[in-house]
């Protein structure tokens, strides 16, 4: 049976398909290893005591390195694993203060510190501890801190004042260099003391986690990994002290020491007490430990003599291993672009394979299409990222804030005012040339900065065919100059447009605001302006001006005609948060008025009226069928969720009417979503910036589409890709769980072995069990 799987093992690893001979770049890369190991192999023959010499140090030191940083990660994630203990006690509910020193949970927050010293394989003792108290908790009960650090645990150049002090006044991490503890008055152990605050990275900890390390744990994973090695070996931390030393036949003064400790990371060669010796050192980026071998320079001598022996047998087997060598180099060499070339086809399969001399010409070529591709979306998606400002405010999603940033919408030290112009054209008008002006237009004031005004100007493109919205940023000016520096900046816009085209548009200017995250309500006070603009008077509408066609009522209160149509606007455009605010606004300034009740009513109706008119224009004639539903009220509070359920259908038949124009918008949305679930940065929100929807649209719909939410969905597509990941290929667990975007792999094994029962590694096994049975 051995013998069996050997061969087939053999076969399996020389065997070359004859289409991977198809390849002229699978065949340099065979010619260039059978090359390149007998050039050098001829050199070798020559000068064979100098590079067998220099061989075999840079072999032995670089495998020194390799295991001093596999040695340092291996150390720095126990290290990692303390620190992730206490950040766990800090959050568990049953070692808070209370709990613990409560009677009833004392025995369940023993047992808590318990199962935290068995996750951690260097932990030999741990305690909790909560400043100024007088005793000291345990995985096996509570006890005095004196009896702990001065009975139990005695430290031979730690006094028990040193102790306390250090765990009441430790705000950070702290690793004591190992020194001999006498435990329990019978018996002495060399052992590291780990104090960790909590709550970690608080600047004010209420306690202290302290574990007790032995260093022969942490010597233990050094012999573990430094298993063939003659030497010693060495942790030293931030201050250039020895946290733990490994001694094996080299044994240094305190002297010695302190030379290794200023040592850079690196290979170094040192005379000491008159030998020489080779020096490696790694640095960890974790906590700044160097982590360093020191061996006698005369080991690598001692293997020379071997090689001098064994030069003529190797060298009559060079050729023929180095031919068989260079083909398994080169179909590994091989494996992974090929690998990226069919995953390139499936990101372009709908474009056709370029003709090109090699595999590495095709890739080029795909990123540079690619890039290409990116390029052109980005006006697009500039454009759909204002446009989103522009209808629902700022977004709380980070990778939209880092568009808005990019943009140049926020300074990151200057305070900034915005508001939102609207130019309108007649719909009438058609003419070839006229359109070409619209164009016009839209290219000069996409991103302009007009002349001595220190103002930016950002032309957004939206629904609406005759119109185009600008939003416009300046420096906060005094209350006094804000008007005349926006007339100055309306002006030069239409003297922009003047100059270049032969149009001569109107515009709606809405209020101006400090905050970005209130251009949506600019935006529609905007609109508001443009749709009430007065026939025969100038071309240019502000919002503010609205209020001047107010009628004073003398000794009556009434609602602000501007704020009227602001709520019919938003309303009519299904903005329903803006709605909102202002049906909020006008009923605290009913509310701030002593009014006789039959004009209280009256004024109650008039904001009835603007609702009902709206729905009336939006095709909501149904609600007329109800109307005594909304007349009739006892208190404001009552008349106000009435107001607010009327907007909320409102808008959402404003969005039934946007969403019912393109009835195959679902399907499209579930088509990309299953092409793009591969991609870590898909999110509902982007999904409906890209579509053009609300994020409350597209989450119903695609629910009602699919059967699940959008989340839900992401998982399942990307779980069953993972499945047949595990199933047909060999690829390492952690480049399938990023291969399908999912960033986080212990969370995404967590969630899998929920689902299935199995982790992924098991679940690999047991259907490659299977297919064998079969």
């Amino acid at each position: 049976m051995t013998i069996h799987k050997l061969k087939s093992f053999i076969v399996s690893t020389f065997q070359i398909s004859w289409n991977h001979f198809k390849s002229k770049l699978l065949l340099r890369y065979v010619l260039s290893y059978i090359l390149i190991f007998l050039i050098p192999l001829t050199g070798v023959t020559i000068f064979v005591y100098d590079s067998a010499v220099n061989g075999l140090r840079s072999e032995i030191e670089q495998s020194n390195i390799n295991q001093l940083n596999q040695m340092k990660m291996t150390i720095d994630s126990r290290i990692a694993e303390l620190r992730e203990i206490s950040g766990r006690i800090a959050y568990d509910r049953r070692l808070t203060p209370y709990m613990v020193r409560d009677s009833y949970y004392t025995v369940e927050a023993i047992q808590a510190l318990a199962n935290y010293k068995a996750n951690s394989s260097i932990i030999e003792d741990i305690f909790l501890y909560y400043h100024n108290d007088p005793v000291v908790y345990s995985y096996r009960g509570l006890t005095n801190v004196n009896v702990a650090f001065d009975s139990y645990y005695r430290y031979e150049n730690w006094s028990l004042e040193d102790v306390i002090l250090a765990l009441n006044e430790t705000n950070q991490m702290v690793i004591r260099p190992a020194e001999n503890v006498t435990i329990n008055s019978s018996r002495q152990e060399a052992m590291l003391t780990v104090i960790v605050p909590i709550k970690p990275n608080a600047p004010y900890p209420y306690g202290s986690v302290v574990y007790m390390v032995k260093e022969s744990n942490l010597t233990g994973v050094m012999d573990s990994i430094l298993s063939d090695f003659t030497g010693s070996s060495y942790i030293f931390n931030q201050k250039d002290e020895v946290l733990t030393a490994n001694n094996h036949g080299v044994s240094l003064s305190q002297e010695h020491l302190g030379t290794l400790a200023a040592l850079d990371a690196g290979i170094h060669n040192l005379s000491l007490n008159n030998d020489k010796y080779s020096v490696v050192s790694v640095k960890s980026r974790e906590n700044g430990w160097n982590y360093m071998t020191i061996m006698p320079s005369y080991q690598f001598f001692g293997r020379v003599a071997h090689v001098q022996t064994l030069i003529l047998l190797v060298f009559g087997i060079a050729v023929i291993t180095g031919v068989l060598a260079a083909f398994v180099l080169a179909k590994r060499q091989y494996h992974p672009i090929k690998d990226l070339m069919e995953f390139a086809k499936l990101r372009v399969n709908d474009t056709p394979e370029p003709k090109t001399r090699n595999e590495w010409e095709w890739i080029r070529q795909t990123l540079h299409d690619y890039s290409a591709r990116i390029d052109m979306q980005e006006p697009f998606v500039r454009n759909q990222c204002m446009l989103l400002l522009l209808k629902h405010g700022k977004p709380d999603d980070p990778e939209i804030e880092r568009m808005i940033a990019g943009v140049g919408l926020e300074p990151p030290q200057e305070q900034v005012i915005y508001f939102c112009v609207i130019l309108s054209w007649e719909e009438n008008d058609a003419a070839e040339e006229v359109q070409h002006d619209r164009q016009q237009v839209h290219e000069i004031l996409s991103y302009a900065e007009p002349s001595g005004l220190q103002a930016n100007i950002y032309g957004v493109e939206f629904s609406a065919d005759n119109q185009f919205a600008l939003i416009v940023s300046l420096p906060d000016p005094s209350q006094d100059l804000l008007k005349i520096r926006m007339e100055q900046i309306i002006h030069a816009v239409q003297a922009l447009i003047t100059e270049n085209t032969r149009l001569d548009p109107s515009m709606g200017v809405g209020t101006p605001y400090r905050d970005l995250g209130q251009l949506n309500q600019s935006f529609i006070e905007a609109a508001t302006a443009l749709e009430h603009r007065m026939v025969g008077s100038s071309r240019i509408t502000y919002f503010d001006q609205l209020a001047e066609q107010n009628y004073p009522v003398a000794k009556g209160v009434w609602l602000p005609r501007k704020s009227l149509l602001k709520l019919e606007q938003s309303l009519k455009q299904g903005n329903e948060s803006v709605a909102v605010q202002m049906i909020a606004e006008m009923m605290e300034t009913i509310r701030s008025e002593p009014l006789q009740i039959h004009l209280l009513r009256c004024i109650c109706f008039d904001l009835l009226n603007a609702l009902l008119r709206s729905a009336s224009e939006v095709g909501m004639n149904e609600v007329f069928s109800n109307i005594s539903d909304y007349t009739s009220f006892e208190t404001l509070e009552e008349f106000e969720d009435k107001l607010l359920s009327l907007t909320a259908e409102v808008c959402e038949k404003v969005e039934r009417n946007h969403e019912q124009a393109a009835p195959k918008l679902i399907d499209d949305i579930v088509h990309y979503v299953n092409q793009q679930f591969a991609d870590y940065t898909l999110s509902l929100e982007h999904v409906a910036l890209k579509f053009s929807v609300s994020t409350s649209y597209l989450s119903r719909s695609f629910k009602e589409k699919t059967g699940i939410s959008f989340s839900q969905y992401i998982w399942k597509r990307r779980t069953e890709e993972v499945i047949r990941l595990l199933v047909t290929t060999s690829a390492p667990l952690k480049e399938i769980i990023e291969q399908v975007g999912y960033l986080d792999a212990p969370n995404f094994i967590r969630k899998f072995k929920k689902e299935t029962g199995l982790t992924p590694g098991q679940y690999r096994k047991q259907h490659h069990s299977n297919r064998l049975d079969i």
